[in-house]
Protein backbone atom coordinates (compact mmCIF):
# COMPACT_ATOMS: atom_id res chain seq x y z
CA UNK A 1 0.00 0.00 0.00
CA UNK A 2 1.32 3.45 -0.88
CA UNK A 3 0.42 6.74 0.78
CA UNK A 4 0.56 10.08 -1.05
CA UNK A 5 1.28 13.17 1.04
CA UNK A 6 0.88 16.51 -0.67
CA UNK A 7 3.11 19.08 1.03
CA UNK A 8 2.37 22.79 0.98
CA UNK A 9 0.43 25.54 2.71
CA UNK A 10 -2.48 24.85 5.03
CA UNK A 11 -5.90 24.67 3.37
CA UNK A 12 -7.03 27.80 5.25
CA UNK A 13 -4.06 29.93 4.17
CA UNK A 14 -5.06 32.61 1.64
CA UNK A 15 -3.18 32.62 -1.65
CA UNK A 16 0.41 31.56 -2.20
CA UNK A 17 2.72 31.76 0.82
CA UNK A 18 4.61 34.80 -0.50
CA UNK A 19 3.48 37.08 -3.31
CA UNK A 20 4.06 40.58 -4.68
CA UNK A 21 6.92 42.41 -6.33
CA UNK A 22 10.10 40.51 -7.12
CA UNK A 23 12.69 43.29 -6.76
CA UNK A 24 12.99 46.75 -5.25
CA UNK A 25 13.82 49.89 -7.22
CA UNK A 26 17.39 51.03 -6.66
CA UNK A 27 16.43 53.99 -4.44
CA UNK A 28 14.24 51.83 -2.19
CA UNK A 29 16.93 49.15 -1.90
CA UNK A 30 19.50 51.80 -0.94
CA UNK A 31 17.23 53.27 1.73
CA UNK A 32 16.47 49.87 3.19
CA UNK A 33 20.17 48.94 3.13
CA UNK A 34 21.00 51.97 5.30
CA UNK A 35 18.38 50.97 7.86
CA UNK A 36 19.48 47.34 7.70
CA UNK A 37 23.06 48.30 8.45
CA UNK A 38 21.92 50.04 11.63
CA UNK A 39 19.91 47.00 12.71
CA UNK A 40 22.54 44.39 11.88
CA UNK A 41 25.25 46.30 13.74
CA UNK A 42 23.48 45.56 17.03
CA UNK A 43 24.04 41.82 16.78
CA UNK A 44 27.31 39.89 17.21
CA UNK A 45 26.14 37.54 14.47
CA UNK A 46 24.41 39.14 11.53
CA UNK A 47 21.90 36.38 10.95
CA UNK A 48 20.43 37.12 14.39
CA UNK A 49 18.98 40.29 12.84
CA UNK A 50 16.62 38.34 10.56
CA UNK A 51 13.45 38.95 12.59
CA UNK A 52 13.83 42.73 12.76
CA UNK A 53 14.85 42.84 9.09
CA UNK A 54 11.62 41.06 8.18
CA UNK A 55 9.74 43.81 10.04
CA UNK A 56 11.81 46.35 8.12
CA UNK A 57 10.80 45.05 4.68
CA UNK A 58 7.23 44.65 5.92
CA UNK A 59 7.27 48.35 6.74
CA UNK A 60 8.04 49.01 3.08
CA UNK A 61 5.41 46.80 1.47
CA UNK A 62 2.82 46.29 4.21
CA UNK A 63 3.43 42.55 3.95
CA UNK A 64 6.23 40.20 2.95
CA UNK A 65 7.10 40.02 -0.74
CA UNK A 66 9.69 38.09 -2.76
CA UNK A 67 11.61 41.38 -2.97
CA UNK A 68 11.66 41.69 0.81
CA UNK A 69 12.78 38.12 1.38
CA UNK A 70 15.51 38.44 -1.25
CA UNK A 71 16.70 41.66 0.40
CA UNK A 72 16.95 39.99 3.82
CA UNK A 73 18.78 37.00 2.36
CA UNK A 74 21.34 39.19 0.59
CA UNK A 75 21.85 41.43 3.64
CA UNK A 76 22.52 38.48 5.96
CA UNK A 77 24.23 36.02 3.65
CA UNK A 78 21.37 33.53 3.90
CA UNK A 79 19.49 31.62 1.25
CA UNK A 80 16.01 32.73 0.34
CA UNK A 81 14.77 29.33 1.48
CA UNK A 82 16.22 29.95 4.96
CA UNK A 83 14.57 33.36 5.15
CA UNK A 84 11.25 32.01 3.90
CA UNK A 85 11.30 29.21 6.49
CA UNK A 86 11.47 31.81 9.27
CA UNK A 87 9.10 34.30 7.65
CA UNK A 88 6.32 31.76 7.21
CA UNK A 89 6.60 30.49 10.79
CA UNK A 90 5.51 33.66 12.62
CA UNK A 91 2.02 35.09 12.28
CA UNK A 92 3.11 38.72 12.74
CA UNK A 93 4.71 38.56 9.30
CA UNK A 94 1.91 39.16 6.85
CA UNK A 95 1.61 37.18 3.63
CA UNK A 96 -1.12 39.28 2.02
CA UNK A 97 -1.50 43.07 1.68
CA UNK A 98 -2.45 44.60 5.02
CA UNK A 99 -4.60 47.66 5.60
CA UNK A 100 -3.45 50.89 7.13
CA UNK A 101 -4.86 49.63 10.42
CA UNK A 102 -4.63 46.01 11.51
CA UNK A 103 -7.56 45.47 13.88
CA UNK A 104 -7.15 42.41 16.06
CA UNK A 105 -10.01 41.19 18.23
CA UNK A 106 -8.92 38.94 21.07
CA UNK A 107 -11.02 35.77 21.04
CA UNK A 108 -8.99 33.85 23.60
CA UNK A 109 -10.79 32.36 26.59
CA UNK A 110 -11.39 35.34 28.89
CA UNK A 111 -11.98 37.91 26.16
CA UNK A 112 -14.28 35.47 24.40
CA UNK A 113 -16.54 34.92 27.38
CA UNK A 114 -16.52 38.67 28.09
CA UNK A 115 -17.76 39.41 24.57
CA UNK A 116 -14.81 39.06 22.19
CA UNK A 117 -16.63 36.70 19.84
CA UNK A 118 -19.58 39.07 19.66
CA UNK A 119 -17.23 41.97 18.89
CA UNK A 120 -15.58 40.08 16.04
CA UNK A 121 -18.97 39.17 14.58
CA UNK A 122 -20.14 42.78 14.86
CA UNK A 123 -17.03 44.11 13.12
CA UNK A 124 -17.32 41.62 10.28
CA UNK A 125 -20.84 42.91 9.68
CA UNK A 126 -19.86 46.56 10.10
CA UNK A 127 -16.85 46.36 7.76
CA UNK A 128 -18.40 43.97 5.25
CA UNK A 129 -15.42 41.60 5.41
CA UNK A 130 -14.63 38.27 7.00
CA UNK A 131 -11.82 37.86 9.52
CA UNK A 132 -8.53 37.84 7.64
CA UNK A 133 -9.76 40.23 4.95
CA UNK A 134 -9.20 43.92 4.20
CA UNK A 135 -11.81 46.58 3.43
CA UNK A 136 -12.03 47.81 -0.15
CA UNK A 137 -10.65 51.21 0.81
CA UNK A 138 -7.48 49.59 2.20
CA UNK A 139 -8.01 51.13 5.59
CA UNK A 140 -8.74 48.15 7.86
CA UNK A 141 -7.64 44.54 8.00
CA UNK A 142 -9.64 42.52 10.51
CA UNK A 143 -8.41 39.40 12.28
CA UNK A 144 -8.97 37.39 15.47
CA UNK A 145 -5.92 37.25 17.70
CA UNK A 146 -4.79 35.11 20.57
CA UNK A 147 -4.18 36.42 24.10
CA UNK A 148 -2.78 39.96 24.16
CA UNK A 149 -1.71 39.73 27.81
CA UNK A 150 -4.40 42.24 28.73
CA UNK A 151 -6.91 39.99 30.48
CA UNK A 152 -7.49 42.63 33.16
CA UNK A 153 -9.13 44.80 30.48
CA UNK A 154 -11.12 42.13 28.64
CA UNK A 155 -12.47 42.22 26.05
CA UNK A 156 -9.60 43.89 24.23
CA UNK A 157 -9.20 45.09 20.66
CA UNK A 158 -5.76 45.97 19.35
CA UNK A 159 -5.05 48.31 16.45
CA UNK A 160 -1.52 47.98 15.13
CA UNK A 161 -0.69 46.41 18.52
CA UNK A 162 -1.96 49.35 20.56
CA UNK A 163 -4.60 48.63 23.20
CA UNK A 164 -8.28 49.55 23.15
CA UNK A 165 -9.56 48.16 26.43
CA UNK A 166 -12.97 47.09 27.76
CA UNK A 167 -14.60 47.08 24.36
CA UNK A 168 -18.20 46.34 23.43
CA UNK A 169 -19.69 45.65 20.00
CA UNK A 170 -20.92 49.24 19.93
CA UNK A 171 -17.62 50.86 20.93
CA UNK A 172 -15.71 48.61 18.53
CA UNK A 173 -17.97 49.70 15.66
CA UNK A 174 -17.30 53.33 16.55
CA UNK A 175 -13.57 52.55 16.63
CA UNK A 176 -13.38 51.11 13.12
CA UNK A 177 -15.65 53.85 11.75
CA UNK A 178 -13.21 56.43 13.09
CA UNK A 179 -10.28 54.57 11.55
CA UNK A 180 -11.95 54.53 8.15
CA UNK A 181 -12.85 58.24 8.47
CA UNK A 182 -9.18 59.10 9.01
CA UNK A 183 -9.72 60.14 12.62
CA UNK A 184 -8.11 57.37 14.68
CA UNK A 185 -8.92 57.69 18.39
CA UNK A 186 -6.16 57.54 20.97
CA UNK A 187 -5.46 54.11 22.45
CA UNK A 188 -6.68 53.46 25.98
CA UNK A 189 -3.06 53.40 27.11
CA UNK A 190 0.32 53.44 25.47
CA UNK A 191 1.75 55.53 22.65
CA UNK A 192 -0.35 57.36 20.05
CA UNK A 193 -1.61 55.22 17.19
CA UNK A 194 0.43 55.03 14.00
CA UNK A 195 -0.07 53.18 10.71
CA UNK A 196 0.71 49.51 10.20
CA UNK A 197 3.84 50.31 8.17
CA UNK A 198 5.06 52.75 10.82
CA UNK A 199 4.45 50.10 13.47
CA UNK A 200 6.58 47.65 11.49
CA UNK A 201 9.49 50.11 11.56
CA UNK A 202 9.17 50.36 15.33
CA UNK A 203 9.18 46.56 15.61
CA UNK A 204 12.30 46.54 13.46
CA UNK A 205 14.01 48.48 16.22
CA UNK A 206 14.22 51.83 14.45
CA UNK A 207 13.64 55.14 16.18
CA UNK A 208 10.19 55.71 17.63
CA UNK A 209 9.56 59.39 18.34
CA UNK A 210 6.19 58.80 20.01
CA UNK A 211 5.76 59.35 23.72
CA UNK A 212 3.37 57.99 26.31
CA UNK A 213 4.16 54.30 26.04
CA UNK A 214 5.05 53.91 29.73
CA UNK A 215 1.51 54.12 31.12
CA UNK A 216 0.26 51.39 33.45
CA UNK A 217 -3.47 50.89 33.74
CA UNK A 218 -5.27 50.97 37.07
CA UNK A 219 -6.55 47.40 36.83
CA UNK A 220 -3.03 46.08 36.29
CA UNK A 221 -1.97 47.45 39.68
CA UNK A 222 -4.99 46.17 41.63
CA UNK A 223 -3.17 43.14 43.01
CA UNK A 224 -0.19 45.25 44.06
CA UNK A 225 -2.47 47.67 45.94
CA UNK A 226 -4.10 44.82 47.85
CA UNK A 227 -0.69 43.40 48.72
CA UNK A 228 0.44 46.77 50.12
CA UNK A 229 -2.78 47.22 52.09
CA UNK A 230 -2.36 43.82 53.72
CA UNK A 231 1.37 44.09 54.31
CA UNK A 232 2.09 41.23 51.94
CA UNK A 233 5.49 40.83 50.37
CA UNK A 234 7.47 38.17 48.59
CA UNK A 235 9.84 36.09 50.74
CA UNK A 236 13.48 37.05 50.73
CA UNK A 237 15.16 34.57 48.38
CA UNK A 238 18.35 34.88 50.44
CA UNK A 239 16.62 33.65 53.57
CA UNK A 240 17.35 30.06 54.57
CA UNK A 241 14.28 27.87 54.63
CA UNK A 242 13.42 26.46 58.05
CA UNK A 243 12.15 23.28 56.46
CA UNK A 244 14.50 20.37 56.24
CA UNK A 245 14.74 18.78 52.80
CA UNK A 246 12.74 15.62 52.39
CA UNK A 247 14.84 12.49 52.66
CA UNK A 248 15.71 10.81 49.42
CA UNK A 249 13.94 7.46 49.27
CA UNK A 250 16.90 6.04 47.44
CA UNK A 251 19.12 6.67 50.48
CA UNK A 252 16.79 4.96 52.94
CA UNK A 253 17.59 1.52 54.30
CA UNK A 254 15.16 -1.23 55.09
Amino acid sequence: MSVFLELGQRPDEPGPPIQGQKTYPADVAARLAADAETIISRYPQGRSALLPLLHLVQSEDGYLTPAGLAFCAAALGLTEAEVTAVATFYSMYRRTPTGEYLVGVCTNTLCAIMGGDAILEALQEQLGVHAGETTDDGRVTLEPVECNAACDYAPVVMVNWEFYDNQTPSSARDLVDSLRDGQPPSPTRGAPLCTFKETARVLAGLRDSRTGGDQVGDATLAGLRVAHERGMEAPDPRATSSLEPAPDARDSTT
